[in-house]
């Protein structure tokens, strides 16, 4: 391992350093001759010599001086493996926690070398600029450094959380035992530490149980909430700590807490994985409500929750929307319902945790009294907070936490969580309502909050204008292409231009041409791919939306194409769709798609092909008609026998970036369709709902 004066930096770690963002660092480069050279890297992700780019930020009086702490997190960088790197994190956390606590503990599997150097400087770096400190802020690096492989609670909504958990419980949650059965690095069980020692410090300390299968992420959980145990809570300390109790092993499978029984259950379970041990527990005692579906295991990560809880416990697990409403799950969630067990359905914005792109619910649950039972409830709790802050670019992925926040506890402390009686639920805010649960109980089951709560008049004014935005810009996009489509000169002469088809290209290895497939195994659904999986399209995914309708796990992709039963399209390739309804040709760019059949993936050679240029001509109509078989209803297109110019490389690149315009001119044309229809729904509605303000439209009068 290198010495620290030694470590390389990335332009984003300099930006850091330096309290700037990234473009700042990018102009001194360009600005200033004598930046540091560097070191490293490539050219698109550069990396520099620490020590020279601390003495050139001092020499500019960009920098007073480095922490240390900044210049550990290179040396752990260094170390390169992911496991390692966190390991070492908390071996070293764990030194400083032993001697907060004036023990001699350490970690079981210490490390050696040069990683157990780089932990002695860690702890020297704690014991002067503070352990929790120096902890947090590695523990913040390696969580960044690995957001792509590791999904972790955000702590405003693990705050959140806790605070809907506390509220939902009321009295019953005195001297409170927290589990999570999924815990990562312990965010969950952290933000419920702190809000009971916060609001119940007379109370007896709560008992954090957490269960990890990632040993690495299980250690740093031990320490971080080893470190939460530690620290000041208003004016008391020591005596009262929370118990903490972080172990490794699978929940599901085998459970290390399985005899425990707590009063709150937070979890963040992990999404769609499809080996939770379906099979092997299908007699397991915790299926109260139903063994869930292979594809279900979620509602599994529901009913192990509900099991673990003490009478009356609460238990508050953050979903993907599709668990709401997928047809497999719908008697499952039927059951919840006529238990009582599941008592409020929250829709949260996209963005307020991984993936980004979602908005994710919160489902919360109660367990049964044993004396005096709560019962099968009347009516269930939703809130629709989808459109709340969107925008505000307060905080993480652009939302108001602070009102969100807000927001959804107060509809919470208005809803009655006791009483069994309807008219103990007082008016609801905005945004929220009680819906009676028979209403509910259905063919489908459906407890999507957006499918019931009415819209606000807040949220459909920033719909409309958030759709008015995207208008906007659409419109200028279509200029822009418009102007650079509008100078091309069609009057040159092609009648002595000459074609080949596919099938000659195929032939003359200009291209390969391979055929779409059936997968051996079935697609899963949902809202969330899992990290390595790979979507599946079909031509019904075509027909009914244009988008994939299911992924296949990086196993099955592997063992698929050893079998050689999968084609898969590569960036790059030409994806061509073999039927005249559904016709279709694209340059794949957005990573590897599994073809079903009647699709075609043609990769061209460089050398010879462009593969813009082959789209385009691929994609003409007259060329369509051409290939198209008419004996059937359903006309299939011969793809090798569509023709293609006929061109040398460097006159195919002129055509090929004019069909890349034209196709991009295409796209933004049908979007603009699609906003305009939402603009026109939009001001419909709030046109007939009376909601015009008179002043904001002249016409009004």
């Amino acid at each position: 391992m290198p010495e620290p004066a030694d470590v390389s930096v990335t332009l984003a770690e300099i930006a850091r350093l330096a309290g700037v963002g990234r473009a700042a660092v990018s102009n001194w480069r360009r600005r200033h001759d004598n930046f540091p050279t560097p070191v490293g890297g490539t050219d698109t992700s550069p990396q520099f010599s620490l020590a020279e780019v601390e003495c050139w930020l001092r020499e500019q009086g960009k920098l007073e001086r480095i922490g240390q702490r900044e210049r550990l997190w290179p040396q752990f960088e260094a170390l390169g493996d992911r496991a390692v790197m966190g390991i070492a994190i908390a071996h070293a956390g764990e030194r400083v926690l032993a001697e907060y606590s004036g023990g001699a503990g350490s970690p079981k599997a210490a490390p050696s070398g040069p990683t157990s150097r780089l932990v002695e400087q860690t702890v020297e770096t704690a014991r002067r600029e503070g352990g929790r400190q120096t902890f947090d802020f590695l523990l913040a690096r390696w969580l960044d450094a690995h957001v792509r492989q590791i999904s972790a609670t955000p702590p405003l909504l693990a705050r959140l959380m806790a605070d809907v958990a506390a509220v939902v419980g009321g009295e019953h949650l005195g001297a409170t035992t927290i589990l999570d059965p999924a815990c990562g690095a312990g965010g969950l069980l952290l933000a419920a530490s702190r809000r009971w020692m916060v609001t119940s410090p007379s109370s007896a300390p709560p008992i954090l149980l957490g269960v990890e299968l990632d040993p690495t992420l299980m250690a740093l959980a031990a320490v971080r909430l080893g470190f939460a145990a530690t620290e000041r809570i208003g004016s008391s300390i020591g005596h009262h700590r929370p118990t903490v109790d972080v172990r490794d092993g699978d929940s599901l499978r085998s459970d290390p807490h399985g005899d425990a029984q707590a009063d709150v259950v937070l979890c963040n379970p992990p999404f769609n994985e499809r080996d939770w041990g379906h099979e092997e527990l299908a007699t397991d005692p915790r299926w109260v409500f139903g063994l869930p579906p292979r594809t279900e295991p979620e509602l599994a990560w529901i009913e192990h929750a509900l099991a673990r809880l003490k009478p009356g416990g609460v238990a508050v697990v953050l979903l993907p929307p599709a668990v709401a409403s997928r047809k497999a799950g719908r008697r499952i969630r039927g059951a919840l319902l006529r238990a009582g067990a599941l008592r409020g359905v929250i829709a949260l914005p996209a963005g307020a945790a991984q993936p980004h792109s979602v908005s994710l619910h919160l489902w919360i649950l109660r367990a049964s009294e044993v004396e005096g039972g709560v019962g099968p409830r009347q009516r269930l709790f939703m809130l629709d907070a989808a459109a709340v802050a969107a925008g505000a670019a307060k905080g993480a992925q652009g939302i108001d936490w602070e009102r969100l926040s807000s927001q959804v506890l107060d509809a919470v402390r208005a809803f009655s969580w006791e009483e069994e009686s309807d008219s103990a639920t007082g008016e609801l805010p905005a945004g929220c309502l009680a819906l009676p649960v028979m209403d509910l109980l259905d063919d489908q089951v459906d407890l999507t909050p957006a499918r019931y709560v009415p819209e606000t008049a807040a949220g459909a004014q920033l719909k409309l204008h958030e759709s008015w935005s995207r208008f906007d810009g659409l419109l200028h996009n279509i200029g822009e292409y418009a102007r650079a489509l509008s100078r091309i000169d069609m009057s040159a002469d092609g009648e002595s231009v000459t074609t080949v088809t596919v099938g000659d290209l195929d032939r003359a290895r200009a291209l390969s041409l391979r055929t779409g497939q059936v997968p051996s195994g079935d697609p899963l659904k949902g809202d969330v791919t899992p990290e390595g999986a790979v979507p599946v399209l079909t031509v019904s995914d075509l027909v009914l939306d244009g988008c994939p309708g299911g992924w296949l796990s990086a196993a099955d992709v592997q063992s698929g194409l050893q079998a050689g039963v999968l084609t898969i399209a590569e960036p790059g390739d030409v994806v061509v769709v073999g039927v005249e309804r559904a016709f279709r040709v694209w340059v794949q760019v957005d990573g590897p798609l599994v073809l079903g059949s009647q699709l075609y993936a043609l990769r061209a050679d460089p050398e010879v092909v462009d593969p813009w240029f082959l789209a385009g001509c691929l994609r003409a109509p007259a060329n369509v008609r051409q290939a198209s078989s008419h004996t059937s209803s359903s006309a299939r297109v011969d793809v090798r026998k569509l023709q293609v110019l006929q061109l040398p490389l460097a006159e195919q690149r002129p055509y090929g970036t004019a069909f890349r315009e034209l196709l991009a001119f295409e796209d933004a044309l049908l979007a603009l369709g699609s906003v305009g229809t939402d603009v026109i729904r939009g001001l419909g509605d709030g046109l007939v709902a009376g909601r015009l303000h008179r002043a904001s439209f002249p016409g009004a009068g």
